[in-house]
Parts: structure tokens; C-alpha cells; sequence
């Protein structure tokens, strides 16, 4: 089943070239991973330092695969010098599971 996955950061916001910068070497890497089918980010217009990530699996499976992987941990940690708070994680199944979905 597709998994959603949503990721939200807050960062400084003096730090914004070298972040986005980090956030795309990471998008890159991803792109190769198994069941990796899409992803997105985004920036609040009015607090540029809060963005999200939304990105798309083939599965869970293929999601926590990534999340895992060392390569994930040592970029996650390179970003995590950058932020105000710990990264939030939601993790959704498309659709609802219910009869007509």
C-alpha cells in the first residue's frame, strides 16, 4: 500500500542556503532508493524557517527501509545542527482502508 510519509523541521534562519542545499543532497539519494516514488518540499511563506517534506513510497516497508539506512542517519544528523527542535514524522497509508476507497 502507497505510504505518505510527512516530515517537519524548524530551523535557524540564518542557516537557509546550507540547509536547502543538504535537503536536496538527501532528495537526491533517495530518488535511488527502492519504492522511492516522489517527493516535494516546502517552505511556510511567512516563517521560512519551518518546512515540510512530503514524500511518497511504494510502501512502509520501502519508507522505514530509508529511514533506517545510515546514509539517511548521517544526513539527518548533519541537518538536525541546524534545527530548533527534533524532526516530526507523520507516516500515512493512502487511502482509508473502508469499503468504496
Amino acid at each position: 500500500m502507497i505510504a505518505k510519509i510527512i516530515i517537519k523541521r524548524r530551523f535557524v534562519k540564518e542557516n537557509i542556503p546550507q540547509i536547502i542545499s543538504l535537503m536536496k543532497k538527501i532528495r537526491a539519494i533517495a530518488m535511488n532508493q527502492p519504492g522511492y516514488i516522489s517527493g516535494e518540499t516546502l517552505m511556510q511563506s511567512e516563517f521560512p524557517e519551518n518546512m515540510a517534506v512530503i514524500c511518497t513510497w511504494q510502501s512502509m516497508a520501502d519508507w522505514n527501509g530509508w529511514k533506517s539506512s545510515e546514509e539517511r542517519k548521517t544526513y539527518e544528523a548533519m541537518l538536525e545542527i541546524y534545527q530548533t527542535r527534533p524532526t516530526e514524522y507523520e507516516e500515512y497509508l493512502l487511502g482509508t482502508g473502508f469499503q468504496n476507497d
